[in-house]
């Protein structure tokens, strides 16, 4: 007779250590399954068919599996749409119960809706857990129970509740015995998926206590190491986000703050999911947007003629990344000197970024068009050549992306600043003063 098993489906929370729904699935009375479903509906969106996305996720599958091989289990890999690979299971297995991580983005939500109702016609329970923030969905509210919506009170309340309650880590990578015995399964390829090997250098997880220490001081200048690089451990949850908020606790407020945002446009996008397609601010909607083609392209590839600009882009096309401070001036460039609507630019961060996160690349998008929930003023203009001054004088950053500065090669400026400045202002107020 089949044993009966649990499963622990492993999706944003890519780690043994300190796993919320893992622990509980390791403590549950039976023998556990760890899969792992590469979502067929997902992949097959990408056209990019060399995503370092994918090939992080790999690595980190890759070193889940050797651990659990060491412990005389596997990990399952499945290529499939999760209804079709839960099918599958169901005909394979005697399951009890799958286990898993809570997910907030409305693809997933939704996802989980329906293979929770599937699971139950077969008897089978659905169990998911907070694991990737510290709180989340209605745990940190105003008193009369509503969201919210300015940074600054949401993070008193989230550093008061954290301080009263001191979230708990979970020890499962000791539940070892509990995994279901098994040699090990053949986990999937990248050319399985259709995916090729990148060139991806993955960041560190091990943050070093100088960057931490020094951070407040140093994240804003791009030409040196002062960020922690962490955000697509985040995204995949490769790191424990109780770890790195006791540390961020510990070591440096700002950090802290870093996560905290993380968290509060999470709280946004669950509370208020129309910020996907929609502007925060209604009266938003009214502007009217340029949307030139030609110049959206010199953004992307990085030839507005703006060095601090065009280094942001030609490192986020290169490697998948970009730094805190030129993501802020490259988006605020787009929508207002190039009027250009901000949901183009978020949907090609979104493409480009290995640490794209719906929630933050979202919030952070709509900040700095100044339609968001606690944005910049639409009259905060980022001056490329102040902001190259203030955070770049020696060039360091603009010399290491853009090969042609000061060449004859490099393009001429594609708009005057003091005519785009004057420009904006005036679409803006006219939009934001309709009646």
């Amino acid at each position: 007779m089949q044993e009966e098993i649990h499963i622990f489906w492993f999706r944003r929370d890519l780690r043994l250590e300190d796993n919320a729904g893992l622990f509980h699935a390791l403590h549950a009375g039976k023998m556990v399954l760890p899969i792992f479903i590469f979502d067929k509906s997902i992949l097959e969106s990408l056209e990019n068919k060399n995503d370092k996305r994918v090939h992080f996720i790999h690595q980190a599958l890759e070193k889940i599996n050797r651990t659990l091989v060491e412990y005389g289990s596997s990990l399952l890999t499945l290529f499939d749409t999760p209804l079709e690979a839960f099918k599958k299971l169901t005909e394979q297995y005697k399951i009890a119960s799958v286990y898993t991580n809570h997910d907030y983005e409305p693809y997933a939500l939704k996802r989980d809706q329906i293979i929770a109702e599937f699971l139950l016609e077969k008897g089978i329970s659905f169990q998911s857990f907070k694991d990737q923030v510290i709180f989340e969905k209605n745990e940190v509210l105003k008193s009369d129970g509503s969201p919210y919506t300015i940074f600054t009170p949401y993070s008193k309340i989230w550093k008061q509740k954290y301080k009263s309650e001191s979230p708990k880590k979970y020890d499962s990578e000791k539940q070892i015995k509990h995994y279901l015995k098994t040699k090990p399964f053949e986990l999937l390829q990248l050319e399985d998926l259709g995916f090729k090997n990148s060139d991806l250098i993955i960041p560190s997880m091990q943050v070093t206590s100088d960057i931490l220490e020094h951070y407040h001081e140093f994240r804003d200048i791009p030409g040196i190491e002062g960020t922690s690089h962490l955000g697509i451990h985040l995204r995949f949850g490769t790191i424990s986000i109780r770890q790195l908020a006791e540390t961020a606790i510990q070591k440096n407020e700002i950090f802290l703050n870093e996560l905290i945002w993380r968290e509060f446009f999470m709280s946004i996008l669950y509370h208020y999911p129309k910020v996907v397609h929609e502007s925060f601010k209604k009266k938003y909607e009214e502007i009217q947007w340029r949307n030139n083609e030609e110049e959206f392209k010199k953004w992307c590839e990085g030839k507005t003629g703006y060095p601090i600009v065009d280094a942001g882009m030609r490192q986020l096309n290169e490697i998948g990344w970009m730094h805190n401070r030129v993501r802020m001036i490259t988006a605020s460039f787009l929508c207002k000197h190039l009027l250009i609507d901000w949901r183009w630019g978020e949907q090609y961060f979104a493409d480009k970024l290995i640490d794209y996160e719906l929630a933050a690349n979202n919030g952070n998008w709509q900040w700095a068009a100044g339609c968001g929930c606690d944005a910049a003023p639409y009259f905060r203009i980022f001056n490329p050549e102040s902001q190259t001054k203030k955070f770049d004088p020696e060039f360091k950053y603009i010399r290491k992306w853009v090969k042609d500065f000061q060449t004859a090669s490099y393009p001429m400026p594609i708009v005057e600043h003091s005519m785009a400045r004057e420009r904006v202002l005036r679409k803006f107020k006219e939009a934001l003063n309709k009646k």
